[in-house]
């Protein structure tokens, strides 16, 4: 295929569009990722890309583009050698026996460092409830290193969709979570852990229907979604392991 040497060129157009159009994405099912790094993920994961592309001179697979031309595509300050466009793949419905529960995280670079966490600790599933950010904007990909491509993603509009036993993550409410299941009540079995908003946390009306409130100590005011859900995940899958 001859290389892409016109802004105007009909696929480069695509790909601005998948990059900046939640609406886009969702329309057709598509989304970008950029860097070597992350087409390398895909590329382990088994994920084909519908198209790639990379820099005229880069060596790189794919369509030849201009430097130029492929930076002023790209979403990133410094441009990129390489990218591609994937179909979006979500799961039919949330699984254990270690899911992940989002609500309102309305942060893309923190629904992406979760993904990035569930990856780390070996959870089943990440499901993303309402308001949440989009885990195929190019921030959340970029963000997950790679998860995207490796945790099962599914939507997720209910709280009784969820496998397992429910544990809602509130800053300063419930039990401190290193002191779950002490007292028998919980045996680490299947979990789905439940994480709210960044500022806001999860709304009361969710956090009533968990079977447990936790969080954990700190102390600071506050941790952010994503660095309290990776501290979670931690405990919960050391847990898990130790039966």
């Amino acid at each position: 295929m001859r290389a892409i040497t016109s802004q105007h060129n009909q696929r480069l157009k695509e790909i601005r569009k998948l990059r900046q159009r939640r609406r886009w994405r969702e329309r057709t099912g598509r989304f970008v990722a950029e860097g070597e790094d992350l087409l390398a993920a895909a590329d382990a994961a088994g994920w084909p890309a519908v198209e790639r592309y990379s820099a005229t001179g880069s060596g790189l697979p794919g369509v030849e583009v201009e430097p130029e031309l492929l930076t002023a595509a790209s979403g990133l300050g410094s441009g990129t050698r390489t990218l591609a466009v994937y179909e979006e793949r979500w799961a039919v419905a949330p699984a254990g026996p270690l899911a992940v529960y989002l609500h309102g995280v309305s942060d893309p670079g923190n629904v992406g460092t979760i993904l990035r966490g569930a990856a780390a600790f070996g959870a089943s599933s990440v499901a993303l409830g309402p308001g949440t950010a989009d885990p195929f904007s190019l921030k959340a990909v970029r963000s997950s290193m790679g998860a995207v491509f490796e945790v099962p993603l599914v939507r997720a509009a209910k709280v009784s969709a969820l496998p397992g036993t429910k544990i809602a993550l509130v800053p300063g409410a419930g039990i401190p979570l290193r002191d779950l299941g002490r007292d028998g009540s919980h045996t680490f079995h299947e979990t789905c852990l439940l994480i709210g908003a960044e500022r806001e946390g999860l709304p009361a009306e969710i956090a009533d229907q968990a079977d447990h409130v936790v969080h954990v100590p700190i102390a600071t005011n506050s941790l952010n979604a994503a660095m309290a859900a990776t501290i979670a995940l931690y405990e919960l899958a050391n847990r898990m392991a130790a039966g």
